[in-house]
């Protein structure tokens, strides 16, 4: 007893005690079943969460922050990869595009030329239009195929559509094409056009003699006065004169008038072919016409 008593007397000896029994209680308390909390279970945990909750706010918006910036970074990696993307599907549509029509024009190139060697006896050969001159004095297409592809003055020259002019002068890689709308009767170089009705050929005749600038139309003379030309008749070359070959498509007719003398007819013919954009144009080689000359 005497030694309990000198240890009781040690203060920290006997608080520890005191701490340890009360921490044996509270944890056997705690194991305990049972259905409440007691107050300072409740005081406790309440004051935790209390206090948690101000510091997990700003760690998730802190958390949330970079969060964002990451995928800030992945949507603009993303944005890069699509804007490529894009940039690629451009060009590659604009060459899809172009590649799709230059084929569509190739295969009625085709097309037109195998129509055409079916009824005639012509060669067809494809040129590219490399300039076009708007000098009001000389208006006129150059070509690039010359003399030493075959090429010589006074061919005719076409597109699908229709007749475009014909070759003035040859060098040996380039030929000039003086267009049907520089026709003029006062020009020292002017070829008159002899041309027929597509399906009456043995019974129209007419000549293109002038190019109308303000109706933008050629105006057709000497048509007989029984000549049973209509509006919208297919206007093509007769062959006449062997210069045009027979058979090229002109354009429509669109009127009919008087002559200035009473005697004859004039028309107004709407040119099938279009002089906007052109690119690849047929000149006509006519054998017939090759074999005489040699």
């Amino acid at each position: 007893m005497i030694e309990l008593f000198k240890l009781m007397r040690n203060k920290r000896m006997f608080m520890l005690m005191i701490g340890f029994i009360l921490f044996i209680a509270v944890i056997g308390y705690s194991l305990s079943d049972r259905k409440e909390l007691s107050l300072p279970e409740k005081f406790l945990k309440d004051s935790s969460a209390f206090v948690q909750q101000w510091f997990y706010k700003p760690a998730g918006s802190i958390a949330g922050f970079f969060e964002d910036i990451r995928n800030l970074r992945t949507i603009y990696e993303e944005n890069e990869q699509l804007r490529i993307t894009a940039a690629a599907y451009a060009r590659d549509k604009v060459n899809y595009n172009f590649i799709e029509n230059e084929n569509k024009r190739y295969k009625e190139e085709l097309s037109f030329t195998k129509r055409q060697k079916e009824m005639y006896n012509y060669n067809y050969l494809i040129a590219q239009v490399i300039s076009v001159s708007n000098d009001a004095n000389n208006r006129t297409l150059t070509i690039n195929l010359g003399s030493k592809n075959g090429i010589k003055p006074n061919m005719a020259v076409t597109t699908i559509d229709g007749l475009i002019g014909l070759v003035s002068s040859v060098t040996p890689l380039t030929a000039a094409v003086t267009p049907i709308t520089e026709l003029d009767e006062a020009s020292p170089t002017f070829n008159s056009i002899a041309v027929t009705i597509l399906g009456r050929e043995e019974e129209s005749f007419g000549i293109l003699s002038s190019y109308n600038k303000e109706s933008s139309r050629v105006i057709m003379s000497k048509i007989a006065e029984k000549d049973k030309m209509d509006i919208q008749d297919t206007v093509i070359t007769s062959g006449n004169g062997n210069v045009y070959p027979r058979g090229l498509i002109v354009g429509t007719v669109e009127s009919k008038q008087l002559g200035d003398f009473g005697l004859t007819y004039t028309a107004s013919v709407k040119l099938s072919a279009s002089f906007d954009h052109l690119t690849e144009v047929f000149v006509v080689q006519v054998p017939e016409l090759e074999d005489t000359e040699q």
